[in-house]
């Protein structure tokens, strides 16, 4: 019995499959939502072959991108002010839709003993 339930779940599974097309996401003008000590915010960015620039809370913030592969990039702040912004930050799409994607995002290099956090987020694509 726990054979033919176990065979019954894997056939609805392996039929689910996600969708990842990422070339209609590497440029573009896009829509991100975040939250900032419990208050819910939204910030926009244009993407092109070479650069990414976020608007956020009333600020501009220009990074290098560097793709690894269709679906994966490296971006590298162009002018960071802080020790902590010239870690350059591994983005990753994980599946897309015909209006936005799921990405998920983590800094690229680590100190010693430093525990890797990945963070997940939608962006929604305005043009």
């Amino acid at each position: 019995m726990k054979l033919l339930f176990f065979i019954a779940l894997l056939s609805l599974t392996s039929c689910y499959e996600t969708t990842r097309d990422c070339t209609d996401y590497k440029t573009g003008s896009f829509r991100f939502d975040y939250t900032v000590d419990g208050v819910a915010k939204s910030g926009n960015f244009k993407r092109t072959e070479r650069y990414s620039i976020n608007f956020y809370d009333g600020k501009t913030d220009s990074s290098e991108v560097k793709w690894i592969n269709n679906c994966e990039f490296v971006l590298y702040k162009i002018n960071p002010v802080s020790i902590s912004e010239k870690d350059p930050i591994h983005m990753k799409i994980l599946t897309t839709t015909d209006s936005s994607y799921t990405f998920e995002y983590s800094k690229a290099s680590f100190n010693e003993g430093e525990k890797k956090r990945k963070e997940k987020g939608i962006a929604y694509k305005i043009e």
